[in-house]
């Protein structure tokens, strides 16, 4: 199940929020720790029972790490629950492509029946790692109630695509929390931006991309568009999911962080992924990146750090050696502009160059993400610096001047206008009916089309 589509707007939601608040407050947390493991089953039962062990081992594990006589062994203990967490996903993530690149090579093929991925397996086990990591570093106690620490893992608006929220953050927020007509409200109408961000924007831009990404020779024109509106569709599709999420969390009482600090404003590759997917970035800093070394062990050793960061960031998002690569080619830019006192070579140029400068590296980096595989890639690319020619306008086979001018609507909102929690937060008449009229339009262009998956959703 996912947010934009009518089952979850017209049937779960209403129905999960009408129980929630019949119910005593001591018992919401039961519930929602019910209806998230119901919407998570939606998509394949049996996975449920994945989350739930993980979930048991780790609170076993820093019950352990916790415990009077832990001693030396909490270091044992948090060994366990990161090498279990781990293998899970490394089995169930790249073992059909380590098998795939073994075949490929024709010595000793393999017969293998593919492995299907968890919806969310990546942005649960992130969370639920952080947890048992915090509690080795006493940063949080361990939590006592099962249930409590069920209801953090399962929660189901960040569950399957984030934010990753860390446990600290919402620990007292688990145990007692308010809800008023303020917060609610706030909530409903965040959630309407980020759908109609995702059905009225990313959706329309994505045939685009899509087109783009399939043309054997895409000429200059054609090249950049495709790659301009997929930066468009993962933006808004992402955000959007965010937005909503964060929005329900507000509904049911909880503060998420929020995920996207207006990314493509950044004047820098550093400042990107300052505002980029926030909660990852910010995961991988303090999980893999510091205890790397940081930046305490000499230039060289930072640099390193930076480019083994990112590969590992690339290869958090998905089974392909294209995103290898794309952790590779972030790594490198960061490694570079750390080289240069954290700014851009192009840092004398006014902001606005500035911005456009690393919204066109950012670009290239989009195209490497998108590729399915480097013949594509080459192929793309290839078109970005002209190899194939001029081209011409993307041509779809039906509303071409609408998907343009969404693309071209997508990229003011992304430059010029507030975030969606800035425009909540200020309340104003006119943006609160915009939303509602907004939201009402892109639940009927979801009945009238077939809803599009997030792209997050596979990572």
């Amino acid at each position: 199940m996912i947010f934009a589509s009518f089952v979850f707007v017209a049937w779960f939601l209403p129905l999960f929020l009408a129980a929630y608040f019949a119910l005593p407050v001591r018992a919401r947390n039961a519930w929602l720790t019910i209806g998230s493991f119901l919407f998570y089953a939606w998509a394949r039962p049996p996975y449920v029972l994945l989350m739930l062990a993980s979930t048991l081992l780790d609170w076993w594990c820093a019950r352990a790490m916790g415990g009077p006589r832990s001693g030396r062994n909490r270091k044992l203990y948090v060994w366990v629950s990161v090498v279990t967490n781990l293998s899970l996903l490394g089995w169930f993530k790249y073992s059909n492509l380590l098998v795939e690149t073994w075949n490929a090579f024709g010595i000793i093929p393999v017969a293998w029946t593919e492995v299907f991925l968890p919806v969310g397996i990546s942005f649960y086990t992130f969370q639920s790692l952080s947890y048992t990591i915090d509690v080795y570093r006493g940063d949080v106690r361990a939590q006592r109630s099962l249930p409590d620490l069920l209801c953090f893992v399962s929660m189901f608006p960040q569950l399957v695509a984030g934010p990753i929220v860390r446990y600290r953050d919402i620990a007292a927020q688990l145990r007692n929390r308010t809800v008023d007509l303020v917060k609610f409200s706030s909530g409903v109408l965040l959630f309407m931006m980020g759908f109609a961000k995702k059905v009225l924007v990313a959706d329309q831009v994505a045939p685009l991309a899509d087109r783009a990404f399939a043309m054997a020779t895409p000429g200059l024109l054609e090249s950049w568009t495709g790659v301009t509106a997929y930066a468009v569709q993962i933006y808004f599709d992402f955000s959007g999911y965010s937005d909503m999420a964060v929005g329900l969390g507000l509904m049911l009482g909880f503060h998420f962080p929020a995920n996207f600090l207006s990314p493509y404003r950044a004047h820098s590759i550093t400042e990107f992924w300052r505002r980029w997917h926030v909660s990852l970035s910010t995961w991988l800093r303090d999980y893999l990146y510091v205890p790397l070394g940081g930046n305490r062990l000499g230039a060289g050793r930072t640099y390193v750090n930076l480019l083994l960061t990112m590969l590992l960031g690339g290869l958090w998002h998905g089974a392909q050696w294209t995103f290898l690569l794309w952790g590779a080619y972030q790594g490198l830019l960061l490694a570079f502009e750390r080289r240069l006192g954290k700014s851009a070579p192009y840092g004398f140029l006014p902001l606005p160059l500035q911005a456009f400068c690393t919204f066109v590296l950012v670009l290239f980096g989009w195209a490497i993400f998108r590729a399915e595989d480097m013949a594509t890639l080459g192929v793309v690319w290839g078109g970005m610096v002209g190899v194939n020619g001029l081209g011409a306008v993307l041509q779809l086979d039906y509303l071409t001047g609408l998907a343009t001018g969404v693309l071209v609507l997508g990229l003011g909102i992304a430059w010029l206008l507030p975030r969606s929690e800035q425009l909540v937060m200020r309340c104003q008449p006119i943006v609160m009916l915009g939303t509602v009229a907004l939201f009402l339009l892109a639940l009927v262009q979801l009945l009238a089309s077939k809803d599009t998956p997030f792209l997050y959703w596979r990572f």
